[in-house]
């Protein structure tokens, strides 16, 4: 018997009890508050399928394409899509396609800034803004006749800033939500280290404007998980959900032994163990990997997806 068919039955007034109707209530808020959704990195290798097949998997709620990793104080902004395209030439305008399909699945499809590799910083508040009117009018619903992913409008911008100066962030972050105002939303994402707070990002966190902040467990000891022991990594979780404002945070993971230099954690222990915890946060979101071809070598995502 399919789910909906019971559920009309169930509710049928002549079988269905007044009394239970609180409980169904609570029982639906509680599993709807619990659902979180798997997001993923893309671009970093030109072997993990394209952006379109990515999302055509059907595994992934938000994908963050990676990176534009050179911006700020008076560079010109270069995007490096590694193995998928050669932006130099304009031959990352055909992604438009892939972001439009993700976008008609109800993905969101963010640009991520940074990574951990590249030449980017912010000089002042005013590169902060000329920056932000770069991002509008090259990558979301602003218009240039340079986009460097052709016409299709992104749907936020994601901040994985790990190098360079910790300074006007926070302005960015502003001046990008700022936009939101001009009738569609901009939706802000973050990758911080699990440190609390992050060196890079705390400032601009701290500003409450974040829609999604996938927190990265990995590469970081003091906060991940190791062998038999969840204990530091589930007290970073709790002091992350607890102490920032943000709308969603995730829990951010390698998708392979080899997608980090630490922090891997077997999916088993992950759905067992780890999960559960996690999801009494209001704040919880989900999942994010590191990244599409690391997924595609394990197939992470597909064995926790029932649970996240």
């Amino acid at each position: 018997m399919g789910g909906t068919e019971h559920f009309t039955t169930m509710a049928n007034k002549s079988q269905f009890s007044p009394l239970l109707l609180p409980l169904l209530l609570l029982s639906l808020a509680k599993s709807s508050l619990a659902a979180g959704g798997i997001a993923i990195y893309w671009g970093q290798n030109g072997n993990e399928g394209t952006l379109a097949q990515t999302c055509a998997t059907g595994r992934y709620a938000y994908v963050n394409i990676a990176f534009l990793n050179k911006f700020g104080n008076g560079q010109t902004p270069e995007i490096n899509l590694a193995g998928h395209c050669n932006p130099a030439s304009s031959g990352c305008t055909t992604v438009s396609a892939g972001i439009k399909s993700c976008q008609s699945q109800g993905i969101k499809v963010m640009l991520s800034l940074g990574g951990g590799a590249g030449s980017y910083t912010l000089a002042s508040q005013a590169d902060a803004k000329n920056v932000a009117d770069y991002l509008f009018n090259n990558f979301l619903s602003g218009h240039s006749s340079s986009r460097p992913l052709g016409d299709a409008v992104l749907d936020g911008i994601d901040f994985d800033i790990e190098l360079g100066s910790t300074l006007y962030w926070e302005d960015l972050a502003r001046y990008l939500s700022a936009y939101s105002q001009q009738g569609r939303k901009v939706y802000l994402t973050a990758a911080p280290q699990c440190p609390f707070p992050d060196r890079n990002l705390g400032t601009a966190l701290n500003t409450g404007l974040f829609d999604y902040v996938w927190v990265q467990f990995y590469n970081n000891p003091p906060c991940q998980y190791s062998s038999g022991n969840i204990n530091n990594l589930i007290n970073s979780w709790n002091q992350w959900t607890t102490s920032l404002s943000a709308g969603k945070i995730f829990m951010g993971l390698p998708a392979s032994p080899q997608a980090a230099g630490s922090g891997y954690i077997p999916p088993n222990v992950l759905t067992s163990q780890i999960l559960p915890q996690i999801k009494k946060s209001p704040k919880y979101g989900g999942v994010m990997l590191w990244s599409k071809f690391y997924d595609d070598q394990t197939g992470y995502s597909s064995s926790i997806l029932g649970t996240v």
